[in-house]
Protein backbone atom coordinates (compact mmCIF):
# COMPACT_ATOMS: atom_id res chain seq x y z
CA UNK A 1 0.00 0.00 0.00
CA UNK A 2 1.30 3.27 -1.32
CA UNK A 3 0.25 5.05 2.30
CA UNK A 4 3.07 2.62 4.56
CA UNK A 5 5.02 4.88 6.55
CA UNK A 6 3.50 8.16 6.11
CA UNK A 7 3.88 10.29 8.94
CA UNK A 8 1.46 12.11 10.59
CA UNK A 9 1.34 15.90 10.13
CA UNK A 10 -0.56 18.31 12.48
CA UNK A 11 -0.61 22.17 11.32
CA UNK A 12 -1.94 25.26 11.97
CA UNK A 13 -2.07 27.19 9.09
CA UNK A 14 -4.41 30.14 10.13
CA UNK A 15 -3.55 33.42 8.34
CA UNK A 16 -1.90 31.55 5.34
CA UNK A 17 -3.97 31.93 1.82
CA UNK A 18 -4.23 28.53 -0.10
CA UNK A 19 -5.16 27.99 -3.87
CA UNK A 20 -6.76 24.65 -4.79
CA UNK A 21 -6.36 24.08 -8.31
CA UNK A 22 -8.62 20.66 -9.21
CA UNK A 23 -9.17 19.00 -12.65
CA UNK A 24 -12.90 18.27 -13.66
CA UNK A 25 -12.40 14.47 -15.19
CA UNK A 26 -13.68 11.70 -13.47
CA UNK A 27 -16.05 13.55 -11.28
CA UNK A 28 -16.71 10.91 -8.43
CA UNK A 29 -12.90 11.01 -7.84
CA UNK A 30 -12.33 14.52 -7.77
CA UNK A 31 -15.32 15.14 -5.62
CA UNK A 32 -13.62 13.19 -3.02
CA UNK A 33 -9.88 14.72 -3.73
CA UNK A 34 -11.78 18.28 -3.22
CA UNK A 35 -13.68 17.56 -0.47
CA UNK A 36 -10.42 15.65 1.20
CA UNK A 37 -8.12 18.82 0.35
CA UNK A 38 -11.46 20.94 2.19
CA UNK A 39 -11.18 19.29 5.50
CA UNK A 40 -7.47 19.44 5.71
CA UNK A 41 -7.41 23.12 5.12
CA UNK A 42 -10.46 23.69 7.50
CA UNK A 43 -8.47 21.36 10.22
CA UNK A 44 -5.40 23.69 9.69
CA UNK A 45 -7.64 26.82 10.11
CA UNK A 46 -6.74 27.93 6.85
CA UNK A 47 -10.15 30.56 6.10
CA UNK A 48 -8.13 32.00 3.09
CA UNK A 49 -9.07 29.72 0.59
CA UNK A 50 -10.12 29.67 -3.31
CA UNK A 51 -10.84 27.09 -5.15
CA UNK A 52 -10.17 27.11 -9.53
CA UNK A 53 -11.54 24.12 -11.70
CA UNK A 54 -9.55 23.49 -14.79
CA UNK A 55 -10.56 20.94 -17.94
CA UNK A 56 -7.98 17.86 -16.96
CA UNK A 57 -4.61 17.66 -15.19
CA UNK A 58 -2.77 18.50 -18.05
CA UNK A 59 -3.73 22.19 -17.68
CA UNK A 60 -3.09 22.06 -13.62
CA UNK A 61 0.38 23.73 -14.02
CA UNK A 62 -0.46 26.78 -15.73
CA UNK A 63 -3.37 27.25 -13.03
CA UNK A 64 -1.12 26.71 -10.17
CA UNK A 65 1.28 28.97 -11.66
CA UNK A 66 -0.78 31.78 -11.86
CA UNK A 67 -2.14 31.47 -8.84
CA UNK A 68 1.11 30.90 -6.73
CA UNK A 69 2.43 34.13 -8.96
CA UNK A 70 -1.34 35.72 -7.39
CA UNK A 71 0.40 35.95 -3.97
CA UNK A 72 -1.00 32.23 -2.22
CA UNK A 73 0.98 31.06 0.16
CA UNK A 74 0.29 27.55 -1.42
CA UNK A 75 -1.54 25.60 -4.23
CA UNK A 76 -2.85 22.31 -4.05
CA UNK A 77 -3.45 20.45 -7.50
CA UNK A 78 -5.58 18.06 -7.85
CA UNK A 79 -6.59 15.61 -10.37
CA UNK A 80 -6.49 12.32 -11.81
CA UNK A 81 -4.87 10.42 -15.01
CA UNK A 82 -6.26 6.75 -15.38
CA UNK A 83 -4.40 4.54 -17.59
CA UNK A 84 -5.85 3.96 -21.07
CA UNK A 85 -4.58 1.57 -24.36
CA UNK A 86 -2.63 4.60 -25.58
CA UNK A 87 0.77 6.71 -24.06
CA UNK A 88 -1.87 9.67 -23.28
CA UNK A 89 -1.70 8.45 -19.76
CA UNK A 90 2.67 8.69 -19.99
CA UNK A 91 2.34 11.89 -21.21
CA UNK A 92 -0.48 13.43 -19.53
CA UNK A 93 1.19 12.46 -16.21
CA UNK A 94 4.94 13.62 -17.36
CA UNK A 95 3.38 16.91 -17.89
CA UNK A 96 1.58 17.50 -14.98
CA UNK A 97 4.75 16.30 -12.34
CA UNK A 98 7.33 17.79 -14.05
CA UNK A 99 5.01 21.23 -14.76
CA UNK A 100 3.82 21.51 -10.93
CA UNK A 101 7.08 20.97 -10.13
CA UNK A 102 8.15 23.37 -12.37
CA UNK A 103 6.14 25.77 -10.60
CA UNK A 104 7.00 25.27 -7.06
CA UNK A 105 11.11 25.26 -7.64
CA UNK A 106 10.57 28.19 -9.91
CA UNK A 107 8.19 30.70 -7.58
CA UNK A 108 9.19 29.30 -4.64
CA UNK A 109 5.15 28.59 -3.70
CA UNK A 110 4.74 25.29 -2.11
CA UNK A 111 2.66 22.84 -4.67
CA UNK A 112 1.15 20.05 -2.64
CA UNK A 113 0.87 17.46 -5.40
CA UNK A 114 -2.72 15.46 -5.15
CA UNK A 115 -2.40 13.81 -8.33
CA UNK A 116 -3.89 10.40 -8.97
CA UNK A 117 -1.74 8.53 -11.68
CA UNK A 118 -3.86 5.35 -11.44
CA UNK A 119 -3.80 2.06 -14.26
CA UNK A 120 -7.73 1.46 -13.86
CA UNK A 121 -10.72 3.30 -11.50
CA UNK A 122 -10.90 1.04 -8.86
CA UNK A 123 -7.32 2.62 -7.91
CA UNK A 124 -8.26 6.23 -8.62
CA UNK A 125 -11.24 5.37 -5.85
CA UNK A 126 -9.17 3.90 -3.00
CA UNK A 127 -7.40 6.50 -2.87
CA UNK A 128 -9.82 9.76 -3.22
CA UNK A 129 -10.98 9.57 0.23
CA UNK A 130 -14.73 8.52 -0.34
CA UNK A 131 -16.07 6.17 2.09
CA UNK A 132 -14.87 2.96 2.11
CA UNK A 133 -11.46 4.45 0.56
CA UNK A 134 -8.23 2.83 2.33
CA UNK A 135 -6.11 6.68 1.54
CA UNK A 136 -7.54 10.13 1.06
CA UNK A 137 -4.98 11.78 -0.87
CA UNK A 138 -6.79 15.42 -1.14
CA UNK A 139 -6.42 15.51 2.37
CA UNK A 140 -2.57 14.58 2.34
CA UNK A 141 -1.84 17.22 -0.49
CA UNK A 142 -3.56 20.10 1.14
CA UNK A 143 -1.60 19.22 4.73
CA UNK A 144 1.46 18.66 2.59
CA UNK A 145 1.24 22.03 0.93
CA UNK A 146 0.41 24.28 4.49
CA UNK A 147 2.89 22.52 5.98
CA UNK A 148 5.47 23.01 3.62
CA UNK A 149 4.38 27.11 3.54
CA UNK A 150 5.37 26.89 6.94
CA UNK A 151 8.26 25.42 7.56
CA UNK A 152 9.32 28.11 4.81
CA UNK A 153 8.00 30.92 6.62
Amino acid sequence: MSGHGAPTISVDGRGLRVAVVAASWHTTVMDGLLDGSRRALAEAGVEDVREVRVPGSFELPVAAARLARDGYDAVVALGVVVRGGTPHFDYVCQAATSGLTQVSVDTGVPVGFGVLTCDDEAQALDRAGLPGSSEDKGHEAATAAVATALALR
